[in-house]
This record gives structure tokens, C-alpha cells and sequence, in this order.
């Protein structure tokens, strides 16, 4: 009885298992018509129960007239009252109490329309339509409590047949061995490997310790079903961005759980280990792949300097803070006007690093007198300037403060270093700057400008900037703005379905910066990482929503809202009329400017006096910033023979 039972059981679950992810898709349309068939058949069950079976052939035609007016008020209704929008496994009593409405008005309704154009003596009476109220109310209402009792009931059985899970291995590579052989060593009792899955049509057909390869990612639907698998383990650690999109979207379409073997360090050191498995996360799913820059020249550039660093308290700056604080400086200082954020970054060095000489300033590169009296207690080697605001909408409406942070702030710092003969000084630029449309774009071109004319007056210290697109989780990003939606229920907002963005780590962000640093070709110009393929927004929105074990449009909404005043469609790394130039470091460019005069960004946004901004009006300045990013790409060559206007 008990193998027979088991069997059964095993069928139903493969069932499930297969319809289910078609099924809740269409959730709304499933709920509909399993009420449509449970109305019909309350109707006809109040016929029934009303004549004691025996109905009247004067009343057969009623019965069937009735019964085609009823069907699509009831629809309307449920419609109306969101009784389809409940999950059933959730249903609770203020579920209930929308259905009881909805049946109520439904009914009140049908009666009103049957009385006034079928005739209510004798066709309907008035006692068919109460129980038909009952039995629909009761039908749907059991239908949500028989459905989360065979849910339970699955889980259950899922718990009870022991702490063995039935394991499908996507990879049968190297890594794929060595993680069976890790199941086999130490996951003996908790894991039982069932086959293997690869797209190597070679390897088809063949076995790996016993354990078959058993066909392509494409048909990982059908063969977890049928070896009844309870989990995959996707042990394919060099697979770049597009082939784990691959794998994850057929891991999710099976309604199992899954997780990844990251790393391909592991597999050559040849130390797999369970613990090694994790979730897939957004990063292992980027359009592009991951780059890593070796830095063997860093710690003697760093090592006994003073590095400044702003907006120290910033995602970037404090990445830049972690990074250098490992190269041995003699000192370093983080300045922020932030209070509260520099000084739990303050706090997290002074634990990590007990022995560097850390200073935490709370000051404003809007300041120059603050700045003049920062350079001469520190007398800083390294200026490292992420001291901006960055949120394009915000910096629409606040067009002065932008100007103020991102230029005058630019400027300050710039001016400040040139008195105090800095080393070097490296400005975080964005691909915002390129071809602005927004104020801050324009603003962070502007301070592009102010770099390339310093590099031409200041020779004596090394001037680099470095562009790069949007990192992943800074502050205000993307993909925590995602997640925080995700978590809350609400629909993720999509601006448009097909805007695209550049996208890198805020790890991967800082390496760039401290290798541009480094190169020779890149002092006085502009530096930025080759980031491969853009990635559309909505593609990163519904891998969310798979990493989240969720399913678009049953339990999660894309919402798209429009475009936000000064946003691009698409960012650019670069301008047309600016050169890409290879460096002697992969994946690494330098922009080469056309031989043009850059505007001085000071003259052009404040003529009248550089001390004195109150009189000029917004809507001027908003006008000057944009016409100094404009113009500094398309001003013409001026010979040499000619004096440079500014």
C-alpha cells in the first residue's frame, strides 16, 4: 500500500509540476474560469435542490436562459471586487469577505435583469437564485481552502520523504565532477545526484560516476519531471553573462529551486565544496563580463603618500578609501559634508585599519577657504575628487546647487591643488558627461572641462579623469530601487521598455580609477573602461523578478512611467568626435579631444563676477551650462597662429 501510495503521490507531484508554471501565468483567467464552471454548476444545483431533482419541463428553458445571463454578471463582478487578484493559497477573511460581496451583488443584480427581461413567474423563482447566492459563495470559498490544503499537502509530502533531495547537476565539466564528488563525499544522506545536464552533445549519453548526462539545458523542464528532481545545482563556473541568463531562465521555468557554483579559482585549485553554492545574484547576469585589474604598481604609487579623497562617505569615495587604505599611505583623508554617513565610514577604517593614519574632515569643496586650510594642515600627494551630486531628475529642479557642487566644487578643488602643487588629482567623471542632456551631465562635463584646461596650465601635476557608466548598488541606483519594490509589493517602474544603461561593480568603478592613475597616456585626458554591451533595463527588472522566485504578472508588475526630465534613451561613453585610443592595459581607453579651445566653464557660466552668483537667474544658468557642453564639442580648431579666445 505504502509503494503504491508513494507512486501515486510522485505522479500527481510530476503533474503539478508541469502545468503549474503554464497555469500561473494566467492566473486571473484560470480563477475566472474555474468560477464560471463553479457558478454553472451552482445554478444548475439550485434547480436541482429547488424541484428535488425533478424540474418541471415549463421551467428547462428558464434554466437555460438564466444561466447565460448569470455567467458573465458574475465575471463583472469578480472583476469588479478583485476576487481574482487573491492568490488562493493565501485566501483569508478579508478575501472572503470580497467574495461574499461580489456573489451578493452579483446575485442582486441577476435577479433585478431576470425579473425585468426573462419574467419571473414561473421561470426563476426567487428560491433558485438564494441557493445559487449560497452555493456559488460556498463552492468558491471551498475551492480556495480545498487549493491551499493540497498545497500544504505537497509541501508535506515533500518533507516527509526524508532530508535526501533528489539533485540535478547543470555542468558536466570539470567542475560538474567535482561537485558530485563532493555530493558524494560529504552531502551522502542530504543529496542524492540524479543525472546530469550540458549542452555538449558529446557528453549526451555518457555517465560521470554512475550518474547519466542525461541532454541539454533546453530540456532541463522535461528531465527534472522525469527523475523527479527536488533541486538544481548549476556547476558551470565559466559561463559568462548571457549563457547563465540562459540557464536561470530554464531553472526558473521548472518551479525548482536553484543555486550556482560560482568562481572558476575553486575548480582549479580543485577545492569544490557545498559551501560554496549560493543564489544566483543580479551580477552574475549582467550583459557584459565582469573585469579585474591587476594593480601590482599601486602600492609604491600610494605607498607613504597622503591621498584626499571626496565625498568620502559616497559609494565611490568609499570604495576608493577601501581599496587605498590596503596600499599603505601615510595618511588618508576623507572628506565629506555628509556627518552622520563619513562618520560610520570613519568608524568602519579605524576597526579594519588599526594602524593608518586616518582624518575624517566634515567640510564643503563649495568652500574654498575650507579647502585651503584642509591642504595646508595635510598637504595632500593624491586628490582623488567622487565629490558630486548625481541623481539626474533631483539635479533638474536644483539646477544652482548642481552648479555649485559639481562645477564651482570642481574648480575649488582644482585651483586649490594647482596652489598647493599636487602630484596627482582624479576627477570621477560619468558617461552622464557625454553628449549631455541633463544638468547633471552637463555639470559633470563642465568639470571635464575644468581638468583638461588645468592639465594645459599646470603641467607639473598629473591631471586624469575617468568616465565610466552606471555601478551597481551606489546609492540611489537601479537595482536597490528594484529590490525595495520587489520586497514591498509594489511594481517595479520601468521608464521605458527599451532604455538601456552601461553597467559595472562598484569594486570594478574603483579599479578603473586607481589604474588610470597609473598610466602615463592617460595624464591630462580622459580615461574609460570598454563595458561591452548595454543593458536594457527591462531585462534587468524581470531577472530580478526570476532571482526573486517570483513570476511577472501573477505576482509581480512591471510598470513602465516615461522617461525622467534629462534622461537619455541610451548613455554614450563616448562623443563622435572624440578618438578612442588603446592603452597598454585590456579594456582600458583613453578619449583623445578634437583640437579645439575649450570654453573656460567660470567665464562662460558667471562673466560678471566669480564671487557674486545671487543675480543670475535660473533659467540663465540652466542656459550657460547647457551651451558650454554643447560648445565644447563642437567648437572649431583655431590655428595656431591666432590668439585663443575664451
Amino acid at each position: 500500500m505504502t509503494g503504491r501510495y508513494l507512486v501515486i503521490t510522485s505522479r500527481f507531484r510530476r503533474a503539478f509540476r508541469r502545468v503549474y508554471p503554464f497555469l500561473a501565468r494566467r492566473r486571473k483567467w484560470v480563477a475566472l474560469g474555474a468560477y464560471s464552471v463553479l457558478t454553472a454548476f451552482a445554478f444548475f444545483g439550485a434547480y436541482l435542490l429547488r424541484f428535488a431533482a425533478d424540474i418541471p419541463e415549463a421551467y428547462r428553458i428558464g434554466m437555460l436562459w438564466g444561466g447565460l445571463v448569470l455567467l458573465p454578471i458574475r465575471v463583472v463582478a469578480h472583476l469588479a471586487f478583485g476576487v481574482t487578484t487573491g492568490r488562493w493559497r493565501y485566501a483569508s477573511l478579508p478575501d472572503l469577505g470580497r467574495l461574499v460581496v461580489s456573489t451578493t451583488v452579483g446575485s442582486v443584480v441577476f435577479g433585478l435583469v431576470a425579473w425585468g427581461v426573462i419574467g419571473f413567474d414561473p421561470r426563476i423563482p426567487f428560491g433558485v437564485i438564494v441557493i445559487e447566492w449560497l452555493l456559488t459563495t460556498y463552492l468558491i470559498a471551498g475551492l480556495w481552502a480545498g487549493y491551499r490544503a493540497a498545497y500544504e499537502w505537497i509541501r508535506q509530502e515533500a518533507r516527509s520523504r526524508g532530508q535526501v533531495r533528489r539533485v540535478l547537476i547543470v555542468g558536466a565539466g570539470e567542475a560538474g565532477d567535482q561537485l558530485l564528488r563532493e555530493l558524494f563525499r560529504a552531502g551522502r544522506g542530504a543529496y542524492q545526484p540524479v543525472g546530469f545536464v550540458d549542452d555538449d552533445t558529446l557528453k549526451v549519453g555518457s555517465s560521470i560516476q554512475g550518474i547519466p548526462v542525461m541532454g541539454g539545458v533546453d530540456d532541463l523542464g522535461e528531465m527534472v519531471i522525469d527523475v523527479d528532481a527536488d533541486e538544481i545545482l548549476v556547476a558551470v563556473p565559466s559561463a559568462g553573462p548571457r549563457a547563465m541568463r540562459r540557464i536561470v531562465a530554464a531553472c526558473q521555468e521548472t518551479g525548482l529551486p536553484y543555486r550556482v557554483l560560482p568562481g572558476i579559482t575553486a575548480v582549479l585549485r580543485g577545492s569544490v565544496s557545498l559551501d560554496q553554492l549560493r543564489q544566483v545574484k543580479i551580477d552574475d547576469l549582467l550583459g557584459r563580463e565582469p573585469v579585474k585589474l591587476m594593480l601590482p604598481r599601486l602600492a609604491a604609487d600610494i605607498g607613504g603618500k597622503v591621498v584626499l579623497v571626496t565625498g568620502a562617505a559616497g559609494s565611490i569615495g568609499h570604495e576608493l578609501c577601501r581599496q587605498i587604505a590596503l596600499h599603505g599611505p601615510s595618511r588618508l583623508v576623507m572628506l565629506d559634508h555628509a556627518e552622520s554617513a563619513l562618520y560610520f565610514a570613519q568608524r568602519e577604517f579605524a576597526d579594519d585599519h588599526p594602524d593608518l593614519d586616518l582624518a575624517a574632515v566634515v567640510a564643503d569643496v563649495r568652500d574654498d577657504e575650507d579647502l585651503e586650510r584642509i591642504f595646508s594642515r595635510h598637504r595632500p600627494d593624491r586628490v582623488f575628487h567622487a565629490a558630486a551630486y548625481k541623481h539626474v531628475p533631483l539635479m533638474e529642479e536644483n539646477v544652482r546647487t548642481a552648479v555649485e557642487n559639481n562645477v564651482l566644487g570642481t574648480h575649488n578643488v582644482i585651483r586649490t591643488c594647482q596652489r598647493w602643487e599636487t602630484e596627482k588629482f582624479v576627477l570621477i567623471s560619468t558617461d552622464k558627461a557625454v553628449r549631455p542632456s541633463s544638468v547633471m551631465g552637463a555639470s559633470k562635463r563642465a568639470a571635464e572641462i575644468l581638468l583638461l584646461r588645468a592639465a594645459e596650465s599646470s603641467p607639473r601635476t598629473g591631471w586624469y579623469a575617468v568616465r565610466f557608466g552606471n555601478v551597481l548598488g551606489s546609492a540611489g541606483s537601479v537595482i536597490p530601487i528594484f529590490k525595495k519594490q520587489l520586497g514591498t509589493g509594489r511594481p517595479i517602474t520601468v521608464t521605458h521598455e527599451d532604455v538601456t544603461r552601461y553597467f559595472m561593480t562598484i569594486p570594478e568603478a574603483v579599479q578603473l580609477v586607481l589604474q588610470a592613475t597609473l598610466l602615463e597616456e592617460a595624464r591630462g585626458r580622459i580615461a574609460m573602461l570598454e563595458m561591452g554591451e548595454p543593458v536594457r533595463i527591462m531585462d534587468l527588472a524581470r531577472d530580478l523578478i526570476r532571482l526573486a522566485g517570483r513570476i511577472e504578472g501573477v505576482d509581480a508588475e512591471i510598470e513602465i512611467v516615461g522617461l525622467r526630465p534629462g534622461e537619455k534613451l541610451h548613455e554614450e561613453l563616448a562623443a563622435p568626435e572624440e578618438e578612442v585610443v588603446p592603452t597598454g592595459v585590456d579594456k582600458i581607453r583613453i578619449l583623445r579631444s578634437p583640437d579645439v579651445v575649450l570654453p573656460d566653464p567660470m567665464e562662460r557660466l558667471f562673466p560678471d563676477s566669480r564671487d557674486d552668483r545671487s543675480g543670475l537667474s535660473t533659467a540663465d544658468l540652466r542656459t550657460r551650462l547647457m551651451g558650454l557642453a554643447a560648445d565644447s564639442y563642437s567648437l572649431p580648431t583655431v590655428s595656431s597662429e591666432q590668439p585663443a579666445s575664451p
